[in-house]
């Protein structure tokens, strides 16, 4: 790609109606064609850290990887200048991307060249663009002026992005409708949530809406799917942002403190008693309480609890005074409440006054590639706190991550991958290896097991398959055996779509789509 090619494609694409994600992503992909080189990557500089926004060239889970600045003196001295920096082939600083370069996965990287820049906003830092080649001497001086030249165009990409960003937020705020972004724009990775899958971009999209309402919300959701990090975003999307946010866990109160924890108690109110003391409720007032496994906590709190919901008053343990509090409760449980209503172990008037609006957080494994993401911040961190020079994944481990069930989900994952990384290290892995996590180091359960979701609906359907006829095209053959999945498994739900969209692993709505296109039965 020549100089006169580039430069108008970037600027085109600043006008052009793209989602943010999209339109950072082919800026990437552009200069990775012009400058002819192994990898490019858009970073932004969060405290201390760099998340990356858009790379190319590089492996999936790159983009759940954060960079520590202090951890990586490559990115360090390019965030530390204005203009570009450029390492010799033969610096002895690591490259913050060994190993991860596609075309090279697993391998230590031949000699190479690398440069980058770093980039500004509204004259604020704002974090780096780097460029990896596989080929000594690649970013000559030639290369280096004209990175420097294109440097405006990306920080006017990334002014265009912020600043659509702002436009969105303002229409937003004043209940606007806003085109849909679809899932290339779900890449927020805000408050450590890692994903760009569409029941994500559902679910964070959701959680903006009622945020900004004062209605108790319900989050339910498997052990280990992060319940509490959604917690927070609905907090910090709130307006309730600047109070705090109390954090309870009700599976860890004894039953006998809960109600002192919960709501005070008055001098003397039982032996050790020996001054007053506020309760939860109390250190939340004016902010945000979450009660994290609400389900857990006994009858008799459940009672007193319902009755500070309906009137916002709550009366300290041993004391005749009522209080006023003026406290949002955002609850959690991984229970079926319904089911615990039913069998009298939790009462029906606080289910129904906690679920004004329930929100289920989706399980890992209907995440599809978000677990890589995931493997790939888990990786990181691993690769920082062990001191290796490089972490990752085999295609083969990468593949197993993605089949496995995850019944732990999120927390299962962390600890999968940590475990995997100091087995590396106690066979003799060392500190300048690019240490790659084959299979068997996983270590996961189940993975001689069928395989689920379409996989496993389609080799169930096979034998009901109709004889693929010669000449028939890949497009028709595969619509064929979509058909046939989708068919084999909605009968074996007696039609109900939900629970046929579970087995399948796709997104309900998608699900409609796609068979009506089909013309599924």
């Amino acid at each position: 790609m020549t100089n006169s090619a580039i430069v108008p494609e970037l600027l085109a694409d600043l006008v052009a109606d793209l989602p943010h994600a999209v339109r950072l992503q082919r800026l990437v992909s552009g200069l990775r064609g012009h400058f002819r080189c192994g990898a490019v990557a858009l970073l932004r500089l969060e405290e201390d850290h760099l998340r990356p926004m858009a790379v190319d060239g590089l492996v999936r889970d790159a983009l759940g990887r954060r960079f520590a600045v202090a951890l990586h003196p490559r990115l360090a001295a390019i965030l530390a200048r204005r203009g570009v920096t450029c390492f010799h082939h033969e610096s002895v600083l690591p490259d913050p991307y060994d190993g991860l370069i596609d075309e090279h996965v697993g391998e230590p990287l031949p000699v190479h060249d690398c440069m980058g820049t770093s980039l500004e906003v509204e004259g604020q830092p704002w974090g780096v663009l780097t460029l990896d080649a596989l080929a000594v001497g690649t970013f000559d001086a030639a290369a280096q002026a004209e990175l420097q030249r294109l440097t405006v165009v990306v920080e006017a990409a990334i002014r265009t992005t912020r600043l659509e960003a702002e436009i969105l937020a303002l229409q937003v705020a004043r209940g606007k409708p806003v085109a849909d972004e679809g899932t290339a724009g779900a890449g927020d990775i805000t408050g450590e949530i890692v994903g760009q899958s569409e029941a994500i971009a559902n679910l964070l999209h959701e959680l903006e809406v009622v945020a900004d309402t004062e209605l108790p919300v319900l989050l339910l959701g498997e052990t280990g799917v992060g319940k509490e990090l959604f917690a927070h975003r609905l907090h910090r999307q709130s307006r309730r942002r600047a109070q705090p946010l109390v954090h309870v866990n009700c599976a860890a109160l004894p039953e006998s403190l809960a109600e002192s924890e919960l709501f005070g108690h008055a001098r003397g109110a039982f032996s050790g008693a020996t001054g007053e003391r506020p309760g939860r409720f109390e250190a939340a007032d004016g902010g945000t309480l979450f009660l994290d496994e609400v389900g857990e906590l006994p009858l008799s709190i459940q009672a007193k609890l319902l009755r500070t919901l309906q009137n916002g008053e709550i009366q300290r343990l041993g004391s005749d005074r009522p209080r006023r509090v003026n406290v949002r409760v955002i609850a959690a449980t991984n229970r079926n409440l319904r089911e615990h209503v039913r069998d009298g172990s939790f009462r029906a008037d606080l289910y129904h006054r906690l679920s004004v609006y329930p929100i289920p957080i989706p399980p890992l494994r209907e995440r599809g590639n978000d677990v890589l993401l995931l493997a790939g911040r888990f990786l990181e961190l691993n690769r920082a706190r062990l001191g290796l020079r490089s972490l990752r994944l085999s295609p083969a481990a990468q593949d197993a991550l993605r089949r496995y069930r995850w019944p732990g989900n999120v927390r299962e994952l962390e600890h999968v991958l940590s475990r995997a990384a100091l087995r590396a290290v106690s066979r003799g892995a060392g500190r300048n290896d690019i240490v790659t996590l084959e299979t068997e180091l996983l270590d996961l359960d189940g993975l001689d097991a069928p395989p689920s979701g379409l996989a496993q609906a389609a080799h169930a359907a096979h034998a009901a398959l109709p004889a693929i006829v010669p000449g028939m095209s890949l497009r028709d053959a595969v619509d064929q055996t979509q058909r046939a999945c989708i068919e084999q498994a909605l009968q074996a739900h007696g039609g109900n779509w939900a629970q046929t969209a579970r087995q399948l692993g796709v997104d309900a709505s998608n699900l409609h789509k796609l068979a009506r296109r089909l013309g599924c039965k």
